[in-house]
C-alpha cells in the first residue's frame, strides 16, 4: 500500500495543531499552579497579619488602634483578593466544581475575621481594666484559635484541591505524552520515506532498480520519468507521429499504473476525428500530421499522474482516465473535446480548418479487461457517428438505440 504525500502533510498539519493545544494547556496549568501558590501566600499571610493584631503596643493605646485599624482592613481585604484569584481558576471551576464549597467557605473566614477583629478591639480597648482585660485576653484567644484552625483547614483543602488536579493532570499527561510519542516516531519515519522517495527520483545514476517507492505521488513521478525513457529504450510503445503512446504502449502504460487508481473509478474513450480517415485524405500529409500532434497535444494537457492516453488507429485516439466520480469522468472527456473543437486551422489550399471529435465512452468495471473495454468503446463510438457529429456518447445512449 502505497501512502499520499498530500495526507500525510495534512495529518501532519493536524499533529502540529495539537502540540500546540497542549503547549497552550501546559502554560494555561502552570498560570493555574501560580494561582494555588498565591492562595497559599495569601492564607500565610492572613495568619501573620492576625498574629501582629494580638502583639501590638498597648502603652500607646490610640497608635496600636490606627494600627488595628489598618490591620483588620487588610485582612478583608485579602479575603477579597481570594474571591478575585478563583474567576481565572478554570480547573476548579469547570472540572472539580468546588465554587460553591470555596466561596461558603470564604464567607465563614470573614465572619471568623469580624469576630477576630471584634474581639481584638475590645482587647485593646479593655487595656486599662485588669479585669476587663483578662475576659478580653480570653475571647481573644479563643478567637484567635478559631480563625488560625480554620485557616490551616483551608490550606488543607488547597493541597487536596492541587492533588486532585494532579491526579487529572498526571493522567491527560500520560496519554498525551504517548500519543506525541507514537505520532513523533510515525511521522518521522513517513519523513524518512518521503525523503528517500525524493532521493530515489533524484539519483542521477539509477543504481536503485529494487527501491519500492512509498509514496503515491513519487510513484508517479517516477512513472513519468519512466515513460520519457521508454522513448530512447523501447520506441516501439510510442506513435511516431504524434509521441505519445500506441497500442502497445497504451497497455503497457496501462498495466504500469493500474496500482495508482486506488478506489477512482475508470473510464475509456475512443475518439474520432471527423471527417478525417485513410479513405478520405481531405489534407496534405503535413497538415495531416500538425492536426494529428495538436489534437495529442490537447488531450496531453488534461493527462493526470493515473491517466493514459495513446494514438490507436490512424484517426482515432483512446484515452483511460481515473476520477473519484462517474460525472467527473464524463465531465473531463466533454472538456477535452469542447478545447479540441476550439482549435483552428489556416491553410492557403482550405482555409480555416475547425477540428470535431466524436467518442465513446464507457465507464470501465473492475472485472472487465481493458481489450473489452476498448471494444464497448467503439461499438459505442460507430453509433455516435450514425447520429451526428461533434458528441461523446455513453453506453446509455447505446441502450436507447436497442429500445
Amino acid at each position: 500500500m502505497k501512502y499520499s504525500i498530500k495526507r500525510i502533510f495534512e495529518h501532519l498539519k493536524i499533529y502540529l495543531i495539537f502540540i500546540f493545544f497542549i503547549a497552550l494547556f501546559a502554560l494555561l496549568l502552570t498560570f493555574e499552579q501560580q494561582l494555588s501558590f498565591d492562595k497559599v501566600n495569601n492564607l500565610n499571610n492572613q495568619k501573620k497579619i492576625i498574629s501582629t493584631l494580638t502583639k501590638l503596643d498597648k502603652h500607646d493605646i490610640e497608635l496600636a488602634l490606627i494600627q488595628f485599624n489598618g490591620k483588620s482592613t487588610q485582612l478583608h481585604q485579602e479575603i477579597d483578593k481570594l474571591k478575585m484569584l478563583y474567576k481565572y481558576n478554570f480547573t476548579d471551576k469547570y472540572i472539580l466544581r468546588n465554587g460553591e464549597d470555596y466561596f461558603n467557605d470564604l464567607q465563614k473566614l470573614s465572619l471568623l475575621t469580624d469576630a477576630f477583629n471584634e474581639a481584638a478591639h475590645k482587647y485593646y480597648m479593655d487595656a486599662k481594666n485588669n479585669k476587663l482585660e483578662n475576659q478580653a485576653k480570653k475571647a481573644l484567644d479563643t478567637s484567635l484559635y478559631e480563625i488560625t484552625q480554620y485557616i490551616d483547614t483551608l490550606l488543607l483543602k488547597e493541597i487536596n484541591y492541587n492533588q486532585e488536579k494532579f491526579n487529572i493532570v498526571k493522567i491527560l499527561a500520560l496519554i498525551a505524552f504517548i500519543l506525541i510519542l507514537f505520532a513523533t516516531f510515525w511521522y518521522r519515519r513517513m519523513l524518512n520515506a518521503i525523503y528517500k522517495d525524493v532521493e530515489y527520483l533524484f539519483q542521477v545514476e539509477k543504481n536503485k532498480k529494487d527501491y519500492e517507492i512509498f509514496s503515491l505521488e513519487a510513484d508517479a513521478i517516477a512513472l513519468r520519468m519512466n515513460r520519457k525513457s521508454v522513448v530512447q529504450d523501447n520506441p516501439t510503445m510510442l506513435d511516431p507521429v504524434t509521441d505519445i503512446n500506441n497500442y502497445k504502449g497504451l497497455l503497457n502504460s496501462y498495466a504500469n499504473k493500474k496500482g495508482l487508481k486506488d478506489s477512482n473509478f475508470t473510464s475509456v474513450t475512443i475518439l474520432e476525428i471527423d471527417n478525417f480517415s485513410k479513405t478520405n485524405r481531405a489534407f496534405t500529409q503535413e497538415i495531416t500530421q500538425a492536426i494529428l500532434k495538436k489534437v495529442a497535444y490537447t488531450i496531453s494537457l488534461h493527462e493526470q499522474p493515473v491517466d493514459v492516453i495513446a494514438r490507436t488507429d490512424y484517426n482515432q485516439f483512446t484515452v483511460v482516465l481515473s476520477r473519484a466520480s462517474k460525472e467527473q469522468l464524463f465531465k473531463d472527456m466533454e472538456i477535452i473535446r469542447e478545447s479540441i473543437s476550439e482549435l483552428k486551422f489556416h491553410t492557403p489550399e482550405n482555409g480555416q480548418i475547425t477540428i470535431t471529435l466524436t467518442g465513446g465512452f464507457i465507464i470501465k468495471p473492475n472485472n472487465t479487461s481493458l481489450d473489452e473495454a476498448i471494444k464497448q468503446s467503439k461499438e459505442i463510438l460507430e453509433f455516435a457517428k450514425t447520429t451526428g457529429k461533434n458528441k461523446i456518447l455513453q453506453l446509455r445512449d447505446l441502450a436507447q438505440k436497442d429500445m
